[in-house]
C-alpha cells in the first residue's frame, strides 16, 4: 500500500503546443521531487473529461472547465486545485457530492490583486493615459497639460465592494493616501473593518458616497449584475469604478452607456463581460477607460505563488491532511472526504 503514488494531474494548458511550460514562474520542482508523487499534463479539453482524470487523486486547474461532467467514476480524485481564487469555472455543488475539495489560493493573489486596483486607480485619478498621450503629440500636446488636471486623494472616499481577502489588503495599502474608507460586504468580518477603519455600508450608499470605487467580490448568482445602471446613476459625476473581479459582475452595457454620456469620470478594467471582447465592442473606444486583459495582476510574484499554494495543497492531501483555501468546507465533514483522508494518511506512511 505504501508503494501507491499520489498522481497528480495538472489541465492541459499548463503546457504549450511544443511541450514548453505557459507560465515558466510556476515552479513544478517541489511537486516533481516530492516522495511517492507522480504528476502528468492531461490533454487539452475543455471541459475537462472524466476519463482523463479517473488515476488522479489531484487536480491543479488553469483555465478549463471542471463540471459535473468531469468528475471521474473511480472516486479517487480528491482535490482540485485552482490556479487563482476565481472558481466560476468549476462546478462547486458536482464537486461537494463527489466528495472533493475545491481549493484556491487566497495567498497567490492578495497582494498582487491589491496591487493591480491601486495602479488603476492612481491611474485614473493622475489621467495618466491622457498625459502620456498629450506628451507624444509633441509641443501641441505638452501645452495642453493644464488642461488635464488629476484629483488628489487626500480626504476622498475610497469604496469597495466586498472587503475578504482582496478588498482588506486594498485597504491596507491605501492607508498612507488618507483617504476615508467605506465598504458593502454581507459577509463582512467587523474586527477587521474595524481595525483597518473601514466604515461598513449599504451597497447603495456605497455608491453614492465613493469617489474611487471598487468591485472586490466573488462571482455568484448574486452578484451577477450587482452593479447595474440603477447602481450607477447614484455615482457622484467625478468618482471612478474600478473592477478587477469578474466581469459580468457589472452590468458592462450599463456602465459603456455611463461613461460615453460622461455621467462619471471614468472607469479602470481588468474584467470584461466577455473576455476577450468583440473588436467592435464600444468600450474598446472610450477614452475615459482605462482596459487590462484579465491579466493586471499577472507577475512573476503572483504566479509563483499561485503554483506554490496549489502544490502545498496537493500535498497536504496526499498526506491525509486539510489543505488550506477550501471553498466548499461542506465537504470536510462529509463521509466520502475522511474516508479518502484517512485512506491517503495510511498510504503516506513509511
Amino acid at each position: 500500500m505504501a508503494n501507491i503514488k499520489f498522481r497528480v494531474a495538472l489541465s492541459g494548458d499548463f503546457r504549450k503546443a511544443d511541450g514548453s511550460p505557459t507560465y515558466p514562474d510556476f515552479d513544478l520542482e517541489p511537486l516533481r521531487n516530492a516522495s511517492g508523487v507522480e504528476m502528468a499534463f492531461l490533454e487539452a479539453s475543455n471541459p475537462l473529461r472524466a476519463d482523463q482524470l479517473e488515476d488522479f487523486d489531484a487536480l491543479i486547474l488553469l483555465a478549463h472547465r471542471f463540471d459535473a461532467t468531469s468528475v471521474p467514476r473511480s472516486g479517487r480524485l480528491a482535490i482540485v486545485a485552482r490556479f487563482g481564487v476565481g472558481y466560476d469555472t468549476v462546478d462547486v455543488k458536482a464537486c461537494t457530492d463527489a466528495g472533493i475539495a475545491l481549493v484556491i489560493t487566497p495567498d497567490g493573489v492578495r497582494r498582487p490583486v491589491a496591487v493591480s486596483i491601486i495602479t488603476l486607480m492612481l491611474a485614473l485619478t493622475c489621467k495618466l493615459l491622457t498625459k502620456d498621450a498629450l506628451t507624444r503629440k509633441g509641443p501641441d500636446g505638452f501645452y495642453k497639460r493644464s488642461e488635464h488636471m488629476g484629483v488628489g486623494l487626500v480626504g476622498r472616499t475610497l469604496g469597495s465592494l466586498g472587503i475578504g481577502n482582496i478588498g482588506a489588503e486594498m485597504f491596507r495599502m491605501a492607508k498612507p493616501f488618507d483617504m476615508k474608507f467605506i465598504a458593502h460586504d454581507p459577509f463582512a468580518d467587523r474586527q477587521v473593518a474595524a481595525e483597518l477603519g473601514i466604515e461598513l455600508v449599504e451597497i447603495e450608499d456605497l455608491f453614492r458616497r465613493a469617489d474611487v470605487l471598487s468591485v472586490s467580490c466573488p462571482l455568484t448568482p448574486k452578484t451577477r449584475h450587482i452593479v447595474n445602471a440603477g447602481r450607477l446613476a447614484l455615482m457622484k459625476p467625478t468618482a471612478y469604478l474600478i473592477n478587477t473581479a469578474r466581469g459580468p459582475i457589472v452590468d458592462q452595457k450599463a456602465l459603456t452607456t455611463v461613461l460615453q454620456e460622461r455621467r462619471i469620470a471614468g472607469a479602470g478594467l481588468d474584467v470584461l463581460e466577455q473576455e476577450p471582447p468583440d473588436a467592435d465592442d464600444p468600450i474598446l473606444k472610450l477614452d475615459n477607460v482605462i482596459l487590462a486583459p484579465h491579466a493586471l495582476c499577472w507577475t512573476d510574484q503572483c504566479f509563483a505563488g499561485n503554483g506554490a499554494a496549489d502544490v502545498a495543497a496537493a500535498i497536504e492531501v496526499q498526506h491525509g491532511r486539510e489543505p488550506r483555501g477550501v471553498v466548499n468546507r461542506e465537504v470536510l465533514s462529509t463521509e466520502a472526504w475522511k474516508k479518502r483522508l484517512a485512506g491517503l494518511a495510511a498510504h503516506s506512511r513509511p
